[in-house]
């Protein structure tokens, strides 16, 4: 039986133990609003709409939303975030979450500023890994038309060369930094596309421990056995293999083109099933850790604590370098801090990005909140419990 590690996530003392009263209240009319559907498009549409007019809401953004889910504009801006994590045993992943306009000189723009970030990576134990999506490198378009078998054009071949470049660049730049990279997974019409500079990447980078990591959707059917045999390939070729664990992202935009195209979804057909096939992935990689390193990026309690148990049934010390929990900054705090306190390695990704366009990935982690069943809700309570646990206190 499993060894199990005394890690509550309901220790509210803990959780919020960085925040101040002020600060707590602000969270929790922030979540509040998050919990109410037709807030959340209303207000993410208006936000959009006031940048394009060139209305001065920046102010108010960074006093709410912003400044609640992104460490601010810059690198630089995110540094006291980094030392406040810090002060509480959790490191940061730098996140540039600003979306291109899809030309070649907004994807040489994205890579000089992952670049920076692996640059403030190196030699800091507290910013262990950069982080990129390769869409911000590169035409999607592209990838789909290669991973479906399509001749290119010169033209795209020269783009597409240009785009791996750009990924090996970024890897290299880890590798001689000695810091960790991860890729983040995207679409499943190109990810096969991705997966193919992941691996290349690992065969150079990858050959003495994990500097590059590819991830994993569990939310695919067929994700499970593709993690399986990317780690046979891994130990075949003799490298390392860099696994993050994630349940996905773009349910619904899948399930949608696979019904306009007529081809089966790859989406799991029930949520029990992304959650049996994740379980199923964090044993598998931990039962592997010889030769891969895993990252599991979840808010799910259940999971993180299976992955505690599962350290403690192979022991593994829990500051081991191949084992990360990871959780998005603004969230699941109740997790995040109470495996820090317990001596887990821990990791936020706090995005960042100026105001107006790191908008586009606020309303997405707006609406996933929305959509991902309990998720704000639980935020909201954990909040509200945590302000009348102080106020009993001082009665």
């Amino acid at each position: 039986m499993p060894v199990k590690p005394k890690i509550s996530f309901e220790n509210l003392e803990v959780a919020f133990a960085s925040k101040s009263d002020a600060e707590l209240k602000k969270m929790y009319l922030i979540f509040a609003t998050v919990n109410n559907n037709l807030a959340v498009n209303v207000g993410t549409k208006l936000a959009n709409w006031s940048f394009a007019l060139g209305l001065p809401i920046k102010g108010i953004m960074k006093a709410t939303m912003f400044g609640h889910f992104c460490g601010g504009e810059s690198i630089q801006d995110c540094e006291s975030s980094v030392i406040k994590l810090a002060d509480y045993g959790i490191k940061t992943i730098l996140d540039y979450s600003v979306e291109g306009k899809g030309d070649e000189a907004s994807f040489e723009a994205t890579k000089n500023e992952i670049l920076r970030t692996v640059e403030r990576s190196a030699g800091d134990e507290n910013i262990p890994f950069a982080v990129f999506k390769v869409t911000g490198l590169g035409d999607f378009a592209i990838m789909t038309k290669v991973q479906e078998k399509k001749a290119l054009t010169p033209a795209e071949q020269e783009a597409f060369d240009r785009m791996k470049k750009r990924v090996d660049d970024l890897c290299k730049a880890a590798f001689e930094a000695d810091t960790k990279i991860l890729i983040d997974a995207e679409e499943s019409w190109f990810q096969d596309v991705i997966d193919a500079m992941a691996y290349e990447a690992m065969s150079k980078y990858n050959r003495e421990k994990c500097i590059v990591y590819n991830t994993y959707q569990m939310y695919r059917h067929d994700m499970l056995e593709r993690l399986k045999k990317a780690h046979a390939a891994a130990s075949e070729a003799g490298y390392w293999l860099g696994a993050k664990l994630v349940r996905g992202a773009y349910m619904e935009k899948e399930r949608d083109r696979a019904a306009a195209k007529g081809y089966q979804s790859p989406i799991q057909p029930t949520k029990e099933a992304s959650d049996r096939d994740y379980n199923a992935a964090l044993t598998f990689c931990v039962e592997n850790l010889s030769n891969m390193g895993l990252v599991s990026g979840s808010h799910n309690e259940q999971s993180n604590h299976l992955l505690a148990e599962l350290i403690a049934a192979h022991g593994y010390d829990p500051q081991d370098d191949r084992l990360y929990f990871a959780q998005l900054y603004g969230m699941s705090d109740n997790i995040s801090y109470n495996l820090a306190k317990s001596g887990y390695n821990v990791v936020k990704y706090v995005p960042y990005g100026p105001v107006e366009k790191v908008m586009p990935y606020l309303s997405r982690r707006a609406e996933e909140n929305t959509s991902v069943a309990g998720q704000s809700s639980r935020e909201f309570d954990l909040v509200r419990r945590e302000i009348n646990r102080r106020k009993a206190a001082k009665a």
